[in-house]
C-alpha cells in the first residue's frame, strides 16, 4: 500500500465524523473517523430522525440483520424527537457490559466506517484513547467488519491492540488488559468473543498506527507490542485535544498553562531507524511543515485543526463561522488547560463565546457524569471495580475514595463535546449542556484557508493548500 502525504486527524466526538473522512479520502488522502462515542452519536442521530437515511442505509448492509434492527427499533424517532425532549441515554459502559450495550457500539462503528468508505476506494481510519477502554473491542470488531484501513490510537500505551486486532482477524476470543487503580499486583481484563455478536464474519485486520509523543514510547510499542504495530504518527504538545503531559514535574506558565522543554521533544533519529512509517502531528497543517516533515524522512503529516473547521467536518455550523470569523480579526487563542480533562492530560481549549472556556458557563452548570466514557476505574474494598470521575459531583467522588483536589477545575468533557457537533443533552430541567470546543494551537490561522469571495472553506481545499 502506497501511503498518502496527508492522514485527516480523529478529532473529538463526531466532529471527524463520515462526510469528512469520505471527502478527505476521495482526493487521495486518509480520511478517518472519530472513534469517541459512536453508540451515543449514533443513537442521538436516529433520535433526531437520521436526516438523509444515511444510518439505515448502512444498517442494510451490516452483516447480522436482526442486531441491526435491533438498535434502529431502539432508538429510532420517526421526524426526530420533539425540541427540548432529553436524548434517550444509551447504557453506561460496563467491564461486563449488557448484550444491548455490546451490540450498539459494533454497530455503531460499523455505521460510521461504512458511510466513510461509501463509493469510492480510498482509505479510512478510526481513531480510538487507550484511556476510553471499555468500549475499544466491540469498537474494534464493528469498525474491522466495515472494512477499515488502519486504526489509530494515542492517549496512552495501546501495547496490546495490535495483537487483539491479530486475534480478532482470526475469529478468536480477546482480552484487553484494564488500568485499574489501587489494583496493586491484581490484573483484570475485560474479555469479548466475536463469535457471540458476528459469527462467521469477516473480520479484516487494519494497520495500526500509534500515536505517540517520544521516542522511547515509540520504540516500546514496536518492540513490545502483542502484534505489529505498523506505524507511528508523532504527536507534538501543540496539537488538539489531549497532550501528553510535559516530563517530569508539571510547571506552568504564567498564565497557568503546561511548560514544554527539550526532554519532550522527540528524537527523530530514533523514531526514524526504527524502519516503520510515521507521521508528523502539532502544527504540521502548512505546505513547508509537509515539506519539512518529507525531509525528516516522514511519510507526511497529520493535520486536525485545518480539517476541524471545514465545511464537512461535524461541528456545529455556529461555532465554525464564530471561530473563522475570531481568526479573521486575530482574536482566536486556545488554552492549553492542565485541569479540565478528566483524564489528567493537559486539553487544548479553544477560547470561543458561549462555550465551557467562558468561566461563567463553566461555573453554571451542575456537575455531573451520565456518559462515564472518561471515568477512571478503581478496585473498591469487596474486590469488585468501581467508576469514578473527576468531574462527576465532589461528595460522590470522595466517596469513593477520590480526593477534592483531583475534582479542581474539571469539566465533563463527554457532554461538552456532544454539544459542540450538534447532540446536547437537554435535561429535564430545561437546561441543555453547553459546548467545548478543542483546536490545536495554529487554529488561528484558520482564515487562511478560505477561498477569495467566500466565508467558508472545504476538506478539498485543505488539502489542495497542503499540496502546495
Amino acid at each position: 500500500m502506497t501511503l498518502p502525504p496527508i492522514i485527516q486527524g480523529g478529532m473529538g466526538v463526531a466532529v471527524s465524523r463520515w462526510p469528512l473522512a469520505k471527502a478527505v479520502s476521495t482526493v487521495g488522502q486518509i480520511g478517518v473517523v472519530s472513534g469517541t462515542a459512536l453508540d451515543s452519536v449514533l443513537a442521538r442521530n436516529l433520535q433526531q430522525g437520521d436526516t438523509g437515511g444515511h444510518i439505515q442505509r448502512a444498517l442494510a448492509h451490516f452483516p447480522v440483520c436482526e442486531m441491526a434492527q435491533r438498535v434502529y427499533e431502539r432508538y429510532f424517532v420517526d421526524g426526530g424527537k420533539k425540541e427540548g425532549q432529553p436524548f434517550k441515554a444509551v447504557p453506561v459502559h460496563q467491564v461486563e457490559p449488557t448484550r444491548a450495550s455490546v451490540e450498539l457500539t459494533i454497530v455503531a462503528n460499523f455505521v460510521e466506517v461504512f458511510l466513510a468508505k461509501e463509493g469510492h476506494d480510498g482509505l479510512i481510519g478510526i481513531n480510538y484513547l487507550e484511556k476510553i477502554q471499555l468500549p475499544t473491542l466491540p469498537s474494534l470488531i464493528g469498525a474491522m467488519a466495515a472494512g477499515v484501513h488502519f486504526v489509530m490510537m494515542g492517549a496512552g500505551i495501546p501495547r496490546a491492540i495490535p495483537g487483539i486486532m491479530d486475534n480478532l482477524a482470526q475469529g478468536l476470543a480477546v482480552e484487553l488488559p484494564l488500568d485499574v487503580e489501587q489494583s496493586g499486583k491484581q490484573s483484570f481484563t475485560m474479555k469479548l468473543d466475536p463469535a457471540e455478536y458476528v459469527p462467521g464474519i469477516e473480520l479484516h485486520r487494519p494497520q495500526f498506527f500509534a500515536i505517540i509523543s517520544s521516542s522511547s514510547l515509540a520504540m516500546t510499542l514496536a518492540r513490545k507490542a502483542t502484534g505489529k504495530v505498523d506505524g507511528f504518527i508523532v504527536e507534538g504538545a501543540t496539537a488538539g485535544g489531549h497532550n501528553a503531559p510535559p516530563r517530569g514535574a508539571m510547571q506552568l506558565d504564567e498564565i497557568g498553562q503546561p511548560i514544554y522543554g527539550e526532554r519532550d521533544i522527540p528524537d527523530m533519529a530514533q523514531i526514524r531507524d526504527l524502519g516503520l512509517p510515521f507521521y508528523m502531528a502539532g502544527q504540521y497543517g502548512s505546505p513547508e511543515k509537509l515539506q519539512q516533515a518529507l525531509e525528516m524522512g516522514a511519510s507526511g503529516v497529520q493535520v486536525g485543526t485545518a480539517f476541524a473547521f471545514c465545511e464537512e467536518s461535524g461541528m456545529r455550523a455556529d461555532l465554525k463561522r464564530e471561530a473563522i470569523q475570531a481568526s479573521r480579526e486575530g482574536k482566536l487563542s486556545v488554552f492549553t488547560d492542565p485541569l479540565v480533562s478528566p483524564t489528567g492530560f493537559p486539553f487544548k481549549v479553544l477560547q470561543l463565546a458561549g462555550t465551557l472556556s467562558d468561566p461563567c458557563i463553566y461555573g453554571g452548570r451542575e456537575r455531573l457524569c451520565d456518559v462515564g466514557l472518561l471515568r477512571h476505574y478503581y478496585l473498591k474494598e469487596d474486590g469488585k471495580i468501581g467508576y469514578r470521575c473527576p468531574a462527576e459531583p465532589i461528595e460522590d467522588y470522595v466517596a469513593k475514595g477520590g480526593t477534592v483536589e483531583d475534582t479542581k477545575g474539571r469539566a465533563c468533557i463527554c457532554n461538552g463535546l456532544s454539544a459542540t457537533v450538534g447532540i446536547a443533552q437537554t435535561r429535564r430541567s430545561g437546561y441543555t449542556e453547553d459546548p467545548i470546543v478543542t483546536a490545536g494551537d495554529d487554529a488561528a490561522d484558520i482564515a487562511k484557508l478560505i477561498p477569495e469571495g467566500k466565508d467558508s472553506y472545504t476538506a478539498a481545499d485543505v488539502v489542495k493548500y497542503l499540496l502546495g
